[in-house]
């Protein structure tokens, strides 16, 4: 096995619901709610589930963005959760992030030279000319022209100004990519050059992704290996064929059965899942999917899941205890 880059252990993010005329809380959203994975250096972790899951939440406590509930995170033996705020800084420098709207995560008011800049400024790398130097480098990297520099963010389409996005993102050399749903606002045929982009990129500068998505096809695409959320819980991990071809999770069945496939003679049966998804103040007991679970036991409505390890492929499911 390679080297772990990140371990995640009991990781939990509860925000506090208030009301009232003194706003006192009156319960909580368990957004994330205790989950645990760990990344290898130079692989892709695919994250996915339905809006509303967790995944966009557990991005954003991987580098500290907010701050966990509960639970520990430990990038290259540091851990994350306890550290000042100048450790934390030095330590955001090799876990950057690829926001989902390029259209939002960039400075309408900021040139392209000065966007890339200023991770470069915030961390002190490089006088003027050097940072001017690999603004243009990276811009090349990313398939636009360094004369893009002096433009602006209107300027530019949807997948250009995601390469811009991305190219932010490696302008301080980082060691792990956390990219929350970075094609999502795409259209379909400059999704693919995107993802395409993303894999050269890896291999070229021997990065470690976190990859969040919706969409089970765009993440077969590029993961090594995937994870299922749920209501805050992750409820399936494997390498990603073995997920794909041999799903354990009645959840994860139903999420596939729903992929469209390229081939009209394949014929496959959609299973369908009923009911709304929970509300995550207000979840259900035992497995948080048994309320709409086609394969639901009684164990499941009172005891939460254990997870089971059937060879390297991690399902938190009832179905298979001993």
């Amino acid at each position: 096995m390679s080297e772990l880059l990140l371990e995640v252990h009991g990781l939990k993010k509860y925000f506090p619901l208030t009301g009232g005329i003194f706003g006192k809380k009156q319960g909580e959203v368990k957004a994330v709610d205790d989950i645990s994975f760990y990344v290898k250096k130079g692989e892709t972790l695919g994250i996915v589930g339905e809006s509303g899951c967790g995944k966009s939440t557990t991005g954003r406590l991987l580098n500290r963005l907010i701050e966990a509930s509960e639970g520990k995170i430990i990038f290259e033996d540091k851990e994350i959760t306890s550290m000042s705020n100048s450790e934390l800084r030095k330590t955001r420098r090799e876990i950057q992030m690829v926001f989902q709207d390029p259209y939002a995560s960039l400075n309408p008011r900021h040139s392209v030279e000065q966007i890339l800049e200023e991770p470069l400024i915030v961390h002190g790398i490089g006088t003027k000319e050097e940072r001017r130097k690999q603004v243009k480098e990276m811009l090349e990297v990313v398939g636009l022209s360094s004369y893009h520099a002096k433009r602006y963010p209107h300027q530019f389409s949807g997948g250009q100004r995601q390469r811009i996005g991305i190219a932010k993102a490696l302008m301080t050399k980082p060691k792990l990519i956390i990219a929350d749903e970075p094609v999502s606002a795409l259209d379909v045929s400059i999704q693919a050059q995107v993802l395409n982009l993303m894999k050269d990129i890896q291999k070229e500068f021997q990065l470690t992704y976190i990859f969040i998505a919706h969409d089970l096809g765009v993440v077969r695409h590029i993961s090594d290996r995937v994870g299922v959320m749920y209501l805050g819980r992750l409820i399936e991990l494997a390498e990603s064929e073995e997920l794909y071809e041999n799903p354990l999770h009645p959840y994860t069945k139903a999420l596939l059965s729903a992929v469209p496939v390229p081939d009209p003679d394949i014929k496959r049966k959609t299973i369908l899942i009923e009911g709304e998804l929970p509300s995550p103040a207000n979840p259900p007991s035992g497995c948080s999917f048994h309320t709409r679970c086609p394969q639901v036991m009684d164990i499941c409505k009172t005891t939460r899941p254990t997870e089971h390890n059937l060879n390297g492929h991690f399902a938190a499911c009832h179905l298979y205890n001993e």
